[in-house]
């Protein structure tokens, strides 16, 4: 049931493109592993080979870590309606703040949203699609919005003292470099 393709064919960009949710998995060698819910409208196509995920500002900042001790990370996508399908994206990451050209360049391919903390661009290595037959029905009904309107109502100086409270390391204690000069 499963089938594994070098890159993204355009039936797959147009699936990420109507998922409302994904998941983003990572681990370092040792630790915890971190896999979590994403939403809003965070995930842009690049690419055949590549995908662009602006992380927003959250109580962690596992993903950041677990991909400076190892670069690598699944994302996963799965339809809650017919027809049924899971797709993975497996490869390694970029990482950009927003000290990096490379983050004011791509954070115009989202809307303004307050809060972003960091883009990962996902290289993809391995696209592998399986059957979601055991993925039950839900109905989608809106994006929650407080995390947003938690943002919005920060300063940029708010959010950087909170990115420096709860953001600079992992719960395992990794660095995330949030506030590395490079």
């Amino acid at each position: 049931m499963a089938a594994q393709f070098e890159e993204l064919r355009e039936v797959h960009k147009n699936f990420i493109k109507a998922q409302p949710i994904f998941f983003v998995a990572t681990a370092a060698a040792e630790g915890r592993i971190n896999l979590s819910p994403k939403g809003m409208d965070s995930m842009r196509v690049l690419d055949d080979k590549s995908v662009l995920w602006m992380n927003l500002t959250g109580s962690g900042n596992e993903t950041a870590a677990h991909l400076l001790k190892s670069n690598r990370m699944t994302i996963m996508f799965n339809a809650f309606e017919d027809p049924p399908l899971i797709l993975r994206l497996y490869g390694s990451c970029d990482i950009y703040h927003p000290r990096d050209d490379e983050f004011q360049q791509y954070i115009k391919l989202f809307p303004e949203t307050k809060g972003a903390r960091q883009l990962i661009k996902l290289h993809i290595d391995t696209v592998q699609t399986s059957c979601g037959y055991g993925v039950p029905y839900m109905e989608f009904k809106a994006h929650r919005t407080r995390l947003a309107e938690w943002a919005q109502a920060k300063t940029e100086e708010e959010l950087w003292d909170y990115w420096e409270k709860k953001n600079q390391k992992s719960i395992d204690g990794f660095e995330t470099a949030i506030f590395a000069e490079e």
